[in-house]
């Protein structure tokens, strides 16, 4: 099956089944995208499939070959980062972590769409799940990144 990962195609043998999540991790050893809950509530694992959030965990990789799959890992480079992953040190949002790709992506997606988002565009967009709480920080850093005074 011929994939486009963050710009590169790619050749995987996987069932058409299976969940995008495992052929990125476990067969293209891209672990940047994670595994939370495996029913698409905490968003842990979305990616951007022709620029839409998108659970991996529940999307079975038939559903997206051909189409533009974009993961964390190419979201932005040490040399030059995406403007929400400066945002989000800017505004310390990680704590633990886990979350963060996926939230990553999905405030990539929203911005995308609406490039000066509302507070209720963020609260509609930002479905995932953080245990750590650091929701008004996430917030606070989508409006950095999309050059929104707070």
């Amino acid at each position: 099956m011929d994939l486009n990962i963050n710009g590169a195609r790619m050749q995987v043998q996987a069932d058409p089944a299976m969940p995008l999540l495992w052929v990125l991790r476990d067969l293209l050893q891209m672990t940047g995208t994670k595994f939370g809950c495996g029913v698409a509530a905490c968003g842990a694992c979305t990616v951007r499939v022709d620029g839409q959030a998108m659970r991996s965990c529940v999307t079975p990789v038939g559903s997206v070959a051909g189409r533009a799959i974009q993961t964390i890992e190419g979201l932005g480079t040490t040399a030059k980062p995406h403007p929400l992953q400066v945002a989000w040190i800017a505004e310390q949002v990680p704590q633990c972590g886990y979350c963060q790709s996926g939230m990553l992506m999905a405030a990539a997606a929203l911005l995308e769409k609406k490039p000066k988002p509302s507070d209720a565009d963020i609260d509609e967009a930002m479905t995932n799940i953080c245990r750590c709480g650091t929701y008004q920080r996430v917030r606070a850093a989508i409006k950095r990144a999309a050059g929104i005074r707070a």
